[in-house]
């Protein structure tokens, strides 16, 4: 890429001097040479201790879950929460009720939390009735929930 169209200060924010595109992503090298996307700069929560938490990677996880359709984790008070929206109908397929379902995903964040770190445990999980209002591409507008 040349850069933006008539926009040279955009330009020079996202390309550094040796032609690099700077994107954002924070990842990390193993010993092999093989990087790891950990999430974006720009999502990263400071957890209370100074710890780097990306959000990306415990919402992963608790997309694998079962019912989980997608999920976002915020920081609200100093605490990680996840917000998640169900998939009731496949729930209701295999005779789950709503209420089946929330003790579910607090069975889930019990067992979650005893997988990571304690900086990325999840205080509260919050089920959200409608999906997330999304970009074009189909990206989550996170910062329509971080309040």
């Amino acid at each position: 890429m040349m850069g933006y169209y008539k926009n040279t200060v955009t330009t020079h924010e996202t390309i550094d001097e040796d032609g690099w595109l700077k994107t954002g992503d924070l990842g990390v090298m193993d010993k092999d040479g093989f990087i790891t996307i950990k999430g974006r700069s720009k999502n990263m929560i400071l957890g209370a201790s100074g710890q780097n938490i990306y959000p990306e990677e415990i919402e992963a996880r608790i997309n694998n879950m079962p019912y989980v359709m997608e999920s976002l984790v915020v920081a609200k008070q100093g605490r990680l929460h996840a917000l998640i929206v169900p998939d009731l109908e496949k729930a209701e397929q295999d005779g789950f009720t709503k209420e089946m379902v929330r003790v579910e995903f607090e069975k889930s964040q019990k067992y979650l939390n005893q997988e990571m770190p304690n900086y990325m445990n999840i205080a509260r999980v919050e089920i959200q009735d409608e999906e997330f209002v999304k970009t074009p591409k189909k990206s989550i507008k996170r910062y329509l929930y971080t309040n």
